[in-house]
C-alpha cells in the first residue's frame, strides 16, 4: 500500500502468521474477532471497557521484543504487531486459567440455567486441559440469594470476571451490585438494605458468562436446545430495541437483546425484557364479545364483524364519516395501522389519532429528523423531553454514555430534573407553563450560544408533564430552532409503534381531529363509532373526566385489544380479540424512523387475529376493497411508499403554524402539578406480568422539603391535593430536586388518581392540605 493509499486509521498487524489491518487504538482481542480468529474470554465484552479480570484471554504478543503472553483485552494494536492464538504457550496459559476456575465452580451443569449456553462450560471443552488435579472440597454458599425482585445470584458460580459489576457502574450508572470481601473471600454482592434495582439489571444476566446471575421469570423453564428463536423488536416503547424471541412448547419464555449499533448495543430495560408474561395472561381476549342485557357475551367472529359492520353503515347514514371516530394503533405494527388508515380514507374517516393527548402534536415529526446515533455524536443535545430514564430507557443510555465519554454535551430543561441530571452539562429548572421563556433566555446567554455553534445540535422533544399542554413543548423546540435553524429533532414519543402509526395515516388530518377534539366530542354526543385500537382512554387519557364522559356519549364504542383492558370492558359494544407481538409478524417504525421487523413465534391466542386482517375484512363487508390480500400485500405498500426495512421512514408531515404560548402566571392555588410517567406503571403489558406488576412504586407525591415543612407534613403523611374540579388523597414524600411551589405526581400507579385533577388546560394548579 502507498504511502498516498494508505489508511492513517488503520495498523497491520500479523494473526497466526496472516497479515491483518487493524483499526488504530483498538485492543487486539477485537482485532482478532473481525479477522475471524477467536480469542477464548469472560471478562470482556465489547460494550464495556477492558480490565483483564479474568486472564482467560492471554496469547503470546510480540512487539518487537520477543513474544510474550499478554492479556489481548488490554494491549493495543501496534504496528508490525505479531500475535500467536494457537501456540503452545498459549495454549498452556488457558489450560492453566481455566482449571483455576474450576478449582472452585460448582459441576451443577445439569441443574444451572446457563448450562447449553454457557461461555465456561463451552471453553473447558475448546480450551480445557479435560481434567482436574484439585480433590479439595470446594467452597461453599447459600444459593441462590435474591438482590433484587428479577434476579438471583449464585456465588458458588461467580468466576469474579466483573461484567456485572461493570455493567452496573458504567453502562447502567446504577453501581448497587458490588465486589466484596477480599483476596480468596472476594464475591459479588449488593449493599445491606439495598437491592440491585435497575431498570437494565436483567443485562447482567444476559452476559454473565456463567450462570451466576439468573433471572427469576426464566428459572428453571428451559434448555436452550429447547429454545426455538427469531429475532424481532421490542414494542415496550418506541426506541425500538432488536431483541430475540425464544419459545419452547409454544410458549415465550423470555426475550434477550440483541446488539444493533445504530440502536440498543445490545442491552434492554427489565421492562422491555420481562414483559412477554402478558402474551400467556389470563387477561387476554380469547374470543370476539357482544354486550348485550347480561353484559359481554362470547359469540363468532362473523356474527361479531357483521355487527360491527352494520353499526358502521347505520352512522355513516345517520351522520356521515364525521360521526365515526379512531384512536389508536401505536400497540400494532406498520402493517395494522396502515390497514386501518386505508379503511378510514375508503369511508372518508378523518378523525384518528394514534396518540390519546398524552404525546405531541403530529407536526413533531414534520421537522428535520434526527436519528439515534446523531444524538449520540451531537455536539449539543438540548433536552425538552421527559425522564428518558423512565420513559425511553435505552434512549438515556445512550445519551448517558455519549455525555459520560465526553463527546456530547447535554443541556436539559426540565421541570423536576431527570436521570440525565447529574451528567448534564446545564441542568435548567423549568417553570410549568414557562418553558418557551425559559428556553429562549437561556440560549441567549453567551456561553451556551457558544456551545451551540461548536457542532451538530440535536433537540429530543417529548411530553415531559400530563398536566400541562403538549404546545408548551412544542414552542420551546420552535425557541431552540430560531437559535440554531440546522438544529435535528428525535422526538421523545413514548408508545412502541406510535410513530409507524401516524406515519401509516393513523393521524389527525386538520384541526379539530386530534384525539382530544375526538374525545370531546365523543363527550357531547356526536360520535356515532369510536374505534379503540389497542387504546385504553380510562387508563391513559391525562383528563379522567373527559375519558369517562367520551365513552359513556359515544353511541357505539369497538374495541380492538388483545388483552381486557378497563375501557374495553366498562365501555365496548363490540370486543374483537386482537393478535400481539410474537403472534403475528409485520414490521415497526422506531421514534428516529427505523423501519424494523416484528416476528411471528407462537400460535395466536384463542381466535384472535391482526389488526390488518380484521381491517380488510370489515372494508369487504361495508364494500371497499382495499387491494391487499395478505400481509406481504401490504408491506410491499408500505416500501414503496418509503417504510423499507431498515431505511428511515420520514413523510412528509407538516409542521404547521408556529406554536403561541404565553407564559402562565400562577393562580390562586399554591403549587403546579407535575405528572409524568415511570417505567412501571399500570400499563397492560406491566400489570399482565407477574413478574412486573409488583414493581410499580404505588401512588404518591413528592414535594420540595421547605414545602413541606411549611405544612407541617414528613414523609409517609397524608395529603389532600385538590384543583377546581376534585381532590384526590395521597401520602407525601420530600425531592430536593423540585423547585419550590412544584408538586410532582408519578402517572399510572393506582390509589389516588392525579388525572382526577387535569382538565386539558395550559397547566394544572393545586393547593394541598394535611389529612387530620
Amino acid at each position: 500500500m502507498s504511502e498516498t493509499t494508505e489508511n492513517v486509521d488503520t495498523v497491520e498487524i500479523t494473526v497466526n502468521g496472516r497479515a491483518v489491518m487493524a483499526r488504530k487504538g483498538e485492543m487486539v482481542i477485537a482485532a482478532t474477532d473481525r479477522a475471524g480468529e477467536h480469542i477464548p474470554r469472560f471478562c470482556y465484552h465489547p460494550r464495556m471497557s477492558p480490565v483483564g479480570m479474568c486472564r482467560q484471554c492471554l496469547v503470546e504478543i510480540d512487539t518487537g521484543r520477543g513474544p510474550m503472553l499478554q492479556p489481548s483485552c488490554m494491549v493495543p494494536v501496534a504496528p508490525g504487531m505479531v500475535v500467536d492464538t494457537e501456540s503452545p504457550t498459549t495454549k498452556r496459559a488457558q489450560e492453566g486459567i481455566l482449571e483455576l476456575l474450576l478449582a472452585n465452580h460448582p459441576l451443577d451443569c445439569p441443574v444451572c440455567d446457563k448450562g447449553g449456553e454457557c461461555p465456561l462450560q463451552d471453553q473447558a471443552f475448546s480450551h480445557g486441559p479435560g481434567e482436574s488435579r484439585y480433590v479439595e472440597e470446594k467452597r461453599h454458599y447459600e444459593k441462590p440469594i435474591d438482590i433484587s425482585a428479577l434476579v438471583k445470584l449464585d456465588r458458588e458460580r461467580c468466576i469474579l470476571c466483573d461484567r456485572c459489576t461493570r455493567f452496573a457502574d458504567e453502562v447502567a450508572g446504577d453501581a448497587l451490585i458490588h465486589f466484596v470481601e477480599r483476596g480468596n473471600a472476594t464475591q459479588v454482592m449488593t449493599y445491606p438494605d439495598e437491592p440491585f434495582s435497575s431498570h437494565f439489571s436483567g443485562n447482567t444476566v444476559q452476559i454473565c458468562p456463567v450462570g451466576a446471575l439468573t433471572a427469576t421469570p426464566y428459572r428453571f423453564k428451559a434448555r436452550p436446545w429447547d429454545l426455538e428463536q427469531a429475532d424481532s423488536t421490542c414494542t415496550t416503547c418506541s426506541v425500538g430495541c432488536r431483541t430475540s424471541v425464544h419459545s419452547s412448547r409454544d410458549r415465550v419464555l423470555r426475550f434477550q437483546g440483541v446488539d444493533d449499533d445504530n440502536v440498543n448495543w445490545g442491552w434492554l430495560c427489565d421492562r422491555g425484557r420481562f414483559n412477554f408474561e402478558s402474551i400467556h395472561a389470563e387477561s387476554r381476549l380469547a374470543d370476539p364479545l357482544i354486550r348485550t342485557a347480561e353484559g359481554l357475551v362470547a359469540t363468532d367472529w362473523s356474527s361479531a364483524m357483521s355487527i360491527t359492520a352494520d353499526l358502521v353503515r347505520s352512522a355513516l347514514e345517520r351522520s356521515g364519516p364525521s360521526s365515526i371516530a379512531i384512536l389508536g394503533g401505536a400497540r400494532g405494527t406498520n402493517e395494522d395501522a396502515w390497514a386501518w388508515a386505508a379503511l378510514a380514507d375508503a369511508l372518508g374517516v378523518t378523525r384518528r389519532d394514534a396518540q390519546l393527548d398524552d404525546g405531541l402534536p403530529v407536526g413533531v415529526l414534520g421537522f428535520e429528523r434526527a436519528t439515534i446515533e446523531d444524538a449520540a455524536r451531537a455536539a449539543t443535545v438540548v433536552l425538552l423531553g421527559p425522564d428518558l430514564k423512565e420513559e425511553l430507557p435505552i434512549l438515556h443510555l445512550r445519551l448517558r454514555h455519549a455525555a459520560v465519554e465526553g463527546r456530547t454535551r447535554i443541556l436539559e430543561f426540565s421541570p423536576t430534573g431527570s436521570g440525565l441530571t447529574k451528567h448534564a452539562w446545564r441542568s435548567v429548572r423549568t417553570p410549568v407553563g414557562a418553558a418557551a421563556a425559559t428556553v429562549a433566555a437561556t440560549l441567549a446567554d453567551a456561553e451556551v450560544a457558544a456551545q451551540l455553534g461548536s457542532g451538530p445540535v440535536v433537540i429530543v422533544a417529548g411530553r415531559h408533564d400530563l398536566a400541562s399542554s403538549g404546545d408548551q413543548v412544542m414552542a420551546a423546540v420552535q425557541a431552540v430552532l430560531r437559535a440554531v435553524p440546522t438544529a435535528t429533532v428525535l422526538p421523545a414519543l413514548r408508545r412502541g409503534n406510535v410513530v409507524g402509526a401516524l406515519n401509516a395515516g393513523c393521524r389527525p388530518d386538520g384541526a379539530g381531529n386530534d384525539a382530544r377534539s375526538i374525545l370531546v366530542d365523543a363527550a357531547e354526543g356526536r360520535i356515532e363509532v369510536l374505534f379503540l385500537l389497542g387504546a385504553d382512554p380510562l387508563a391513559d387519557v391525562p383528563d379522567a373526566d373527559l375519558a369517562r364522559r367520551a365513552l359513556q356519549g359515544a353511541r357505539r364504542v369497538v374495541s380492538l385489544d388483545g388483552h381486557g383492558c378497563a375501557s374495553t370492558m366498562v365501555a365496548a359494544d363490540v370486543v374483537l380479540p386482537a393478535a400481539v407481538m410474537a403472534e403475528k409478524s409485520g414490521t415497526t417504525t422506531n421514534l428516529e424512523g427505523r423501519v424494523s421487523t416484528v416476528s411471528h413465534k407462537v400460535t395466536v391466542h384463542g381466535t384472535a387475529r391482526p389488526d390488518w386482517m380484521v381491517a380488510v375484512e370489515l372494508a369487504l363487508a361495508l364494500g371497499h376493497d382495499l387491494g391487499v390480500g395478505s400481509l406481504e400485500d401490504i408491506t410491499g405498500r408500505l416500501a414503496s411508499g418509503g417504510a423499507a426495512l431498515g431505511a428511515i421512514w420520514a413523510p412528509s408531515i407538516a409542521v404547521g403554524e408556529p406554536v403561541t404560548v404565553e407564559s402562565v402566571a400562577p393562580s390562586g392555588y399554591d403549587y403546579r402539578l407535575v405528572v409524568s410517567r415511570v417505567l412501571y406503571d399500570g400499563a397492560v403489558s406491566t400489570s399482565n406480568s407477574a413478574s412486573l406488576a409488583p414493581l410499580t412504586a404505588g401512588p404518591g407525591v413528592s414535594m420540595h422539603p421547605l414545602d413541606m415543612e411549611r405544612l407541617g407534613v414528613v414523609d409517609g403523611d397524608v395529603v389532600t391535593v385538590t384543583a377546581g374540579r376534585g381532590g384526590v388523597e395521597l401520602p407525601v414524600c420530600a425531592d430536593d430536586r423540585l423547585d419550590r411551589g412544584v408538586v410532582w405526581v408519578p402517572f399510572g400507579q393506582g390509589g389516588g388518581d392525579p388525572r382526577e385533577l387535569i382538565s386539558g388546560g395550559a397547566v394544572t394548579d393545586v393547593s394541598i392540605a394535611r389529612v387530620s
